[in-house]
Order: structure tokens, then sequence, then C-alpha cells
């Protein structure tokens, strides 16, 4: 054969087998896109790399990201986070459809790296908080952007609001609490519920709030009211609203697209709702301290129907964990009726120990007691052996609540004449305050962690909400504790005007100690 001949066979086999690859392109590209394995169509507003990349060198991307994770854990060991971050970022835009790359990546910059950072300065982690947010950026502004309807992106972007913020595992979780109260303050205003201000803006100042609530933190307000409607009231200065919110659009995406969802991942991002409304009931509610200009977080009442409707709801929507669902929701129950009891709710606490009774009648309502059912106790013994274990326990918000409720019913028994009660109950309160104290301050980590609020505040917290004209006790007990604490007697004061501290210039509110 001639050597022109070959060349000509050469090249009609070339052009075979390029097309023959163009055809098998096709069938992969479909079955790409069937599986949700990568994006086929341009991605809007890629940046320059990630076009070049996506266009250029095709399945070699893969190949590409492995060897800049390899360096980048490298790094990371090295302790040189700015640069393993930076890789961080190149792999994500080689890799903008794979799941796992954005999960690990955010969690890498929430969890590990930030743990690396210890405190500026006495309780500041600034630095750590910086890692911990810029997680939080990763999965919403950048992985849910390419994959708006990735149910666990939604996941795992609700997790980092309820575990990493919200919970008290790591010892600057005050501080992103704070942080993240600062942010959303302006947005949401000084009491965490101005939605509707966001979805009908009246002023330059709230149509520019609402701007920032979409375009920086990618919250469409509409949505957040359906979920305080459905949820809340809820305070969104607080990261369990924020878990809650995301947790929901995850739920919302898995409806939209149910081929791309498995069965058992909807089970993780409803935990997302339902354990961050839990918490919203322990610790959802702002205490302010505005004599040192910050504030504590108390146990949130009047979210207890919304939470067992969460639950309620959960256990319907997914039956097949219906059982591992109504232990949580049995545990909620019992915390309900203890806080109810505890400050001094005593009609509502009766209602949901009723109700407990009937939901679970035969389950033990207090630990270690298995002859402990419903039936076998009234609402006093519950709410006794439980307060006798919380002396003992080392939970930062049942404590919490457990003082606060002594203090409550101790004011209660002042107004009715039981002055050895109320000395008994303040008596009590201060004793199981200096008892948790003591066990958590011997661990010196733990301080800034799980430490109590100042005893005062609670104290002055606690009577500030009884002597609210408002929403406080009935006029006759409100004149009762005035009395018998020395205070001046009730004016008409200016609405919601606060309860100052003694020695202040305040005419007619100051508490006695």
């Amino acid at each position: 054969m001639s050597p022109r001949a070959k060349k000509i066979l050469w090249l009609l086999l070339a052009a075979a087998l390029v097309l023959g690859s163009g055809q098998m392109q096709k069938a992969l590209n479909r079955d790409r896109e069937r599986l949700g394995l990568t994006r086929v169509r341009p991605l809007d507003n890629a940046p320059p790399v990630l076009a070049f990349t996506t266009v250029a060198l095709g399945g070699f991307r893969g190949l590409i990201a492995n060897v800049l994770w390899i360096r980048a854990n490298d790094l990371q060991q090295d302790d040189k986070f700015f640069e393993a971050a930076q890789l961080a970022t190149w792999i994500t835009q080689l890799e903008p459809s794979f799941t796992q790359v954005w999960l690990f990546q955010a969690w890498n910059m929430a969890y590990n790296i930030s743990v690396k950072f210890k405190e500026n300065g006495p309780g500041d982690f600034s630095d750590r908080w910086r890692w911990v947010e810029r997680g939080i950026e990763l999965l919403r502004d950048d992985g849910l952007s390419y994959n708006p309807n990735d149910t666990l992106l939604y996941r795992e972007l609700a997790w980092f609001f309820q575990h990493k913020m919200g919970a008290n595992l790591d010892d600057g979780n005050q501080f992103y609490k704070r942080q993240w109260a600062a942010e959303m303050t302006p947005l949401f205003g000084p009491q965490g519920t101005n939605l509707d201000g966001l979805i009908h803006p009246a002023t330059a100042e709230a149509r520019t709030n609402a701007q920032v609530l979409l375009r920086k933190y990618k919250m469409d307000a509409a949505f957040a009211q359906a979920i305080d409607d459905r949820y809340g009231p809820l305070d969104w200065r607080l990261p369990e609203a924020h878990a809650i919110y995301w947790g929901a659009r995850g739920l919302e995406a898995a409806r939209e697209n149910p081929g791309k969802v498995k069965a058992d991942d909807l089970i993780t991002v409803r935990r997302n709702i339902y354990q961050s409304m839990l918490q919203a009931f322990h610790h959802g509610r702002i205490i302010p301290d505005p004599f040192n200009k910050t504030y504590a977080l108390g146990p949130n009442l009047d979210l207890i129907p919304k939470v067992n409707d969460a639950y309620e709801i959960l256990m319907q929507e997914d039956p097949g964990n219906r059982d591992h669902i109504s232990i949580a929701h049995r545990n909620f129950l019992r915390d309900a009726v203890y806080f109810l009891y505890e400050a001094n709710r005593l009609r509502e606490a009766a209602r949901w120990f009723h109700y407990l009774g009937e939901k679970y009648p035969d389950k033990p309502i207090v630990e270690n007691q298995p002859d402990s059912l419903p039936k076998n106790l009234t609402l006093d013994e519950y709410a006794v052996a439980v307060v006798q274990i919380d002396i003992g326990e080392t939970s930062q918000e049942r404590v919490t609540a457990a003082v606060q409720g002594l203090l409550t019913r101790a004011y209660y028994e002042l107004a009715i004449g039981q002055d050895d009660r109320y000395a008994g109950f303040k008596l009590i309160a201060g004793k199981v305050y200096e008892n948790y104290q003591k066990k958590t301050a011997s661990v010196k980590s733990n301080a800034g962690r799980i430490g109590l609020p100042a005893y005062d505040l609670l104290n002055r917290t606690v009577l500030n909400q009884l002597l609210d004209p408002e929403k406080g006790a009935p006029f006759a007990m409100r004149a009762v504790l005035r009395t018998q604490l020395g205070m001046p007697a009730e004016t008409v004061p200016t609405p919601s005007a606060p309860v100052t501290g003694p020695g202040e210039s305040s005419t007619n509110n100051a508490p006695a100690k």
C-alpha cells in the first residue's frame, strides 16, 4: 500500500473514531444528567477557571482535583490554612456538582480548621468564628448556587446552625451566637421578629435590609414568615431559627425533585427541624443584661405547642422512623412539664402532664425509676423528683430553667404570705446554682462554654417578668410583691419600660436583691 493510501486510511479511521466518540459522549451525558453526576449545560456566572476547566479539561478535572486535594491536606497538616482554603476553592470549582466535595470542604473549615485557633482574649473567638462563617458561606453562597436542589447541602447548612452555633459543644459557641445576633439584629429588629418589615419594606432602610437578607444571606423573607407561622414565633437573631429555615428549604427541594433524593436522607433533614425546635424551646429566649451590655439565653416556654406539633407532623411524614422520633418526643414532653411547673405555670404543666400520660402511658418518666409511670405519679411528685435529679445535673439549659423556676415559685409564695416557703425556694435556687457552678468550674475549659448566667441576672429577670404590667403577674400580686420587697408602688409606666436594678435612677421599678 502506498504511503498516500495509508494516510487516507488513517484519516478515515480517525474521523470514524471521533464520530463514534461524539455519539458515546452524548450517551454518557444523558446518563450523567439522569444520575445527577454532573452538569452538562454551562454554569451561569461561572468563574473563568471553572468555565475553562469545564470546556477544555473534560474528564481530567477529577484527576486534577485529586492532586489538589492531596496537596490541600498536606498544607493543612503543616498549619498552612489559608493556602489550603484557596486549594479548596479550586477543588469545588473543578467538581461543582459533586456533593461530597462541598460537604467535606465546608465541614473541614467549620470544624477542623476553626478549632486550631484559640482565644484572642477572654471570650474572644473571632479567628475561630471566621472559619465557621466561611464554612457556612461555602455551602450557602457557592454550593447551593451550583446545586440548588441538593437536599444534603441544605441538611449540612442547617446542621452548622443547629450544632456548631446553637449547641454548646464548642468553647466559642457563645461568641458565635453573639456575632450572629449582631448581624441579624439590624435585619430582624431588636426582638428578632421583624419579618413583615422585610416582606413589605416601607422605608429606604427597610428596602436595603430586605436586599441584604436576600443577596448576602440568600434568605427569602416570605418563606421565613411561613416557617415562623408554622414553627414559631421564633427569634430570628438566634441560630435555631436559621437551622429550621434551611432544613425546611431542604425538604422543599426534596419534594420538588423526588427522583434525586434518598429516603434515608430525609430523616436527617427532618431531624434538623425538630431538634432545632427542641433547642429553641430550651434556650430560645434572649435575656438582656443591660448592666454588662450582653445577654443570656433562657427557655422559651411559649414554643411548647409548636414543638409538639413539629414532632407529631414529622412522625406522620416518616412512619418508618416513628419509633425513633417518638423517643425524642417523649423526652420533650417530660421537659415541657418540668419547665412549666418550675415557672409556676401550673395549669399548663397539668395539661401537658395529662397529655404525656395519654400519649405514653407505659413509659417511665423519671430517670432510673422503672415504676414511675404517669399513672403512678402526681404532677407534684414528678416535678420534685426531677428537681432532685437536677441538683446533680450538669446541663446548662436544665439548671438555668431550674434556678429560674425555683425563683419564680419563691416570689409566688412571698406574694401569698408564705414567707418561710419563699425563703426555702430562694435557698434551694441558690444551692442548685452553687452546686452547678462548682461542678463546671472544676474543668477550666468549661467555664465559658457551659457556665450559667450571673445569679443576680437570673433573679432580676424573673422579678422583671413578674412585675411587668402587661405580661406579668396580676395587679394584686404585683402590689404585694412591691410591698414585701420594699419597692415603690406601681404607677402608670411607659409601655414595656424595663425594670431597673437597685440604686439606679428609675423611680418605681427597682427590684430588691
